[in-house]
């Protein structure tokens, strides 16, 4: 099984703003092209961090307020500096945090989900933006047709991997969740046939109803016969 690529769901038309873009323009541009955070980008064409509507919002969160009883909470003093600044390079979260084109989309999202980050700017070998991904579009895996994914699990996984004949295992799929039926030679086979559909992109559940023919899982070495589970 192979995962889709970064490089196969990134947008490569990426609209990024440079360290000097001044906060007014920054909030155009993401109001003119109805995103909500732009990378930072040198001159050489590197990331060096990402504004977001939340590093913009800063802005307000430090105002005072005086129509309502209730007080704002203190900024921290790196916020504060935030609030304060004027220009893209003291606005932004730094350093950015970056993706490659060669990235599946488990590893994109273990990336996102460790840095709790919306998306990521994805780049070259030579550090350079050639895209952004962000969390709609690695959930675009899940827009797969149900052919497609019974395809990849009776070729890659049955077939390919294990080896096993397509007329001994049942795949059903509705709406991304798969549903095993059939049967096995052996019983330890069946847990790494439900872990490696899990693994197929598109995939949002697994339920295993397979038979075996020879329980090979116990641990005093005898093996029984079995017509069921």
């Amino acid at each position: 099984m192979q995962h889709r690529t970064v490089g196969e769901l990134m947008t490569r038309d990426v609209i990024h703003v440079r360290p000097d873009t001044p906060f007014k323009e920054i909030v155009r541009t993401l109001a003119d092209n109805d995103v909500t955070a732009v990378p930072v980008v040198d001159a050489t064409g590197r990331p060096m961090g990402v504004v977001s509507e939340a590093d913009l919002l800063r802005k307000s969160a430090d105002q005072s307020d005086s129509s309502g009883p209730a007080p704002i909470p203190h900024l921290e003093a790196w916020e504060r500096a935030k609030a304060e600044g004027a220009r893209a390079e003291e606005l932004m979260s730094a350093p950015a945090v970056c993706a490659r084109r060669d990235w599946n989309v488990v590893e994109a999202a273990r990336l996102m989900e460790v840095q709790n980050v919306k998306r990521l700017p994805v780049v070259d070998e030579t550090d350079r933006l050639v895209g952004i991904v962000s969390r709609r579009d690695l959930l675009r895996i899940f827009l797969r047709h149900d052919d497609a994914i019974r395809e990849e699990i009776n070729r890659d996984v049955l077939d390919r991997t294990l080896g096993l004949a397509p007329s001994g295992v049942t795949v059903e799929v509705r709406q991304g969740q798969v549903r095993l039926g059939g049967s096995v030679q052996l019983k330890s086979l069946i847990p790494i046939i439900e872990r490696l559909c899990r693994t197929v992109d598109g995939v949002v559940s697994v339920s295993e109803h397979l038979r075996c023919e020879t329980d090979d899982t116990h641990t005093d070495g005898t093996r029984s016969a079995a017509s069921g589970r």
